[in-house]
């Protein structure tokens, strides 16, 4: 048996089986047997099933998605089995987003509201909640005859979550007429668990700026992106409590509409947050390409300065007090075929990632401190093209593709997530083109099986056509 830091796995199954160990030491201690044989030099990983699909391949907690979310496999056997595929729909029907709520830490009274569902926004206008084991159909809600909705996004995960509609486009013809539509789009924000409406407000030029061109909601946080570069952010909650003018209830009249029910069609879900002046702004700050990320012990922000000179050059400066963090100026001479990237650890540790042409993990303090400089790439032979972490068992998973004359090979390099030490290397059967434009999406998950001996790493190689591949 191998040996786990003077104990073997037998040892510790035999302790568990006899009721030694509390919850959290059982689940941690099995977390740490299944470390120790994922990263076995005599374990190998081999490639068990293939399926390729023309759109766009999902995957999300031991579920692949195929055909716009149409069709479901579980990747927990050991080799991926169909959950369940919905009946097919015409293109007026298609889902363009979902989400995926997993199961409530509370007991609520419906059953249903127990169970992992997927919400899934199609193109006629409808918000479905599906059981995500069975693909039943457990609720929808129609949200309106007039905004087209397209997006689906947390705000706070597993919690609420906003139906964001398309931009609404003025025609020149209709410029030239002198009509100025200054509606840029809606929000339609929502509670899981169970599934009730919090409100729908407008997104208006005449209140937010002539210059407005996106939003999103985050944390609690409406974020406004402006032409100019700049990024303005607005408590959600306070624009809640002052500019709400009914409550609305799913399912229930709405009197001030004649009666009609809310979220049913026709009618659908009527505009009740009516916004009448600017909030107070929380933070502002001007950035390329309206890229801000917040994060950090204490709170600091990532951002790179307006002008195009400045890409690949990121700022950390404090929150508080906009001062710049000691060091706080990272800049990757990056040579590789990939543009660089940034974000603070998920971990939530407090650090941050940079990663192109070499991967770097640092403190985000008021000081900037490298923790461990991980490893490096030749920008003639291997590109890093992501870096995942994997929170059970504490690992990096870094995909690393190799160039060759004609395609490319990929690799998984495993880390350890507080030293940056590699611990081991992957290899993926599949060629990866690193020189073209294609887009590639790879999802790393490390699952462990009831029988602890079967670890399935997911790959997705997304083109013209797209493949999973276990």
């Amino acid at each position: 048996m191998p040996q786990l830091r003077g104990k073997n796995v037998a040892t510790y199954l035999d302790l568990r089986s006899r009721g030694i160990f509390d919850a959290g030491t059982l689940s941690k201690l099995n977390l740490k047997i299944l470390r120790g044989i994922v990263l076995q030099d005599s374990k190998d990983f081999t490639k068990v099933w293939t399926k390729s699909s023309k759109s766009t391949i999902f995957y999300e907690s031991g579920r692949i998605y195929f055909e716009n979310y149409q069709c479901c496999f579980s990747s927990l056997p050991s080799e991926p089995q169909l959950l369940y595929e919905l009946p097919k729909r015409s293109k007026a029907e298609k889902i363009e987003d979902a989400l995926l709520c997993q199961c409530p830490l509370v007991r609520l009274p419906t059953p249903s509201d127990q169970k992992p569902s997927l919400l899934a926004l199609t193109s006629n206008n409808w918000l479905y909640r599906f059981s995500a084991v069975t693909g039943q159909q457990l609720e929808k809600v129609y949200l309106s005859p007039h905004h087209k909705f397209r997006y689906l996004g947390w705000d706070v995960s597993q919690e609420t979550f906003y139906v964001k509609s398309i931009q609404n486009k003025v025609t020149s013809s209709a410029r030239q007429a002198g009509f100025n539509q200054n509606t840029l789009l809606y929000l339609a924000v929502f509670r899981v668990f169970p599934l009730q409406l919090v409100g729908v407000l407008e997104i208006n030029k005449s209140i937010f700026g002539s210059t407005v061109i996106d939003v999103v909601l985050s944390q609690g946080v409406l974020a406004v992106s402006h032409s100019t570069k700049t990024v303005k952010l607005y408590s959600f909650e306070d624009i809640l409590n002052k500019y709400i003018r009914t409550e609305l209830v799913l399912g229930e009249q709405c009197h001030s509409e004649g009666g009609k029910t809310v979220g049913e069609a026709p009618f659908g879900i009527p505009v009740n947050i009516h916004i009448k002046e600017c909030p107070p702004v929380l933070f502002e700050v001007s950035c390329f390409d309206n890229g801000v990320q917040i994060g950090g012990h204490p709170w600091h922000y990532i951002f790179t300065l307006p002008h195009k000179k400045h890409q690949g050059s990121y700022r950390i400066c404090s929150l508080k007090d906009n001062t710049l963090a000691k060091h706080g100026i990272q800049d990757m001479k990056c040579c590789s075929l990939e543009s660089d990237w940034i974000y603070f650890h998920p971990d939530d540790s407090g650090r941050i990632i940079h990663a192109a042409s070499q991967i770097n993990v640092t403190s985000s303090g008021r000081t900037v401190k490298r923790r461990f400089y991980q490893l490096d790439d030749d920008p003639d032979r291997e590109t890093f093209r992501m870096v995942e972490y994997e929170d059970e068992l504490d690992l990096l998973a870094v995909v690393e593709v190799t160039h060759r004359e004609d395609e490319g090979k990929a690799h998984v390099r495993l880390h350890d997530n507080n030293t940056g030490a590699l611990l081991k290397r992957v290899p993926l059967v599949e060629s990866w083109d690193v020189v073209s434009a294609f887009r590639i999406f790879c999802k790393c998950s490390l699952i462990r099986h009831p029988d602890l001996e079967t670890i399935l790493p997911i790959a997705n190689d997304v083109s013209q056509k797209d493949s999973s591949s276990k």
